[in-house]
């Protein structure tokens, strides 16, 4: 048993850079690409869309010179927090955490952004929502990275997803259950920002 632990940390670690990705900030972070944000953004810390290796964004038409990329470990060192909606799903309670997306915006934006400005919030399927950012700093929009206190899987909601606690709100929850997140893409990868 201890031979195969050996084994395991050994082609951990062998396959650890394989994985690093370089930033044009000269810092390297450890992990892929979960989310990428493009449009109304700094800096950024990557460059242009590559339509030959960038294949999911080039097919749903996305386009960018350069936008800012996010992976697993820096989205959780955002500050978290935490909410527990009642998911269309099960019709229960589940504890969801993660930063707000909010907080998320401004730290690829590096500026305050007004609140019209247009923000397009895209699933792995395609599927995009375009929301005021006022709306989701209004309904307190997180990037859940947790669900129930473990990582959100890819295949089932995560690994990333836009949702906010309707449950909070009476606007909401005068709505029907399964009508509730219809703004809350699952397996969210891309935010496109649009200063109007």
């Amino acid at each position: 048993m201890r031979k195969r632990k050996f084994i395991f940390a050994a082609l951990s670690a062998a396959t650890a850079p394989v994985f690093a990705q370089k930033r044009t900030d000269n810092r390297e972070e450890v992990g892929p690409t979960l989310l990428t944000i493009s449009g109304a953004i700094g800096k950024g810390n990557r460059g242009a869309l590559d339509p030959a290796l960038d294949q999911m964004m080039h097919k749903q038409n996305i386009q960018f010179d350069k936008a800012y990329v996010f992976n697993f470990a820096a989205l959780t060192a955002l500050p978290a927090v935490e909410i527990h909606p009642t998911l269309e799903y099960d019709a229960k309670a589940h504890a969801l955490r993660g930063p707000l997306l909010s907080d998320v915006i401004a730290a690829a934006a590096d500026k305050v952004l007004p609140g019209n400005t247009a923000v397009g919030l895209r699933a792995v399927d395609g599927y995009v929502v375009q929301v005021a950012l006022a709306e989701l700093r209004r309904y307190r929009f997180i990037v859940a990275t947790h669900l129930d206190g473990q990582p959100i899987p890819l295949g089932g909601l995560g690994p990333l997803w836009a949702v906010y606690d309707p449950d909070r709100f009476p606007d909401m929850m005068a709505r029907p259950l399964s009508t509730r997140f219809a703004l809350c893409p699952w397996a969210l990868y891309h935010i496109g920002l649009h200063a109007a």
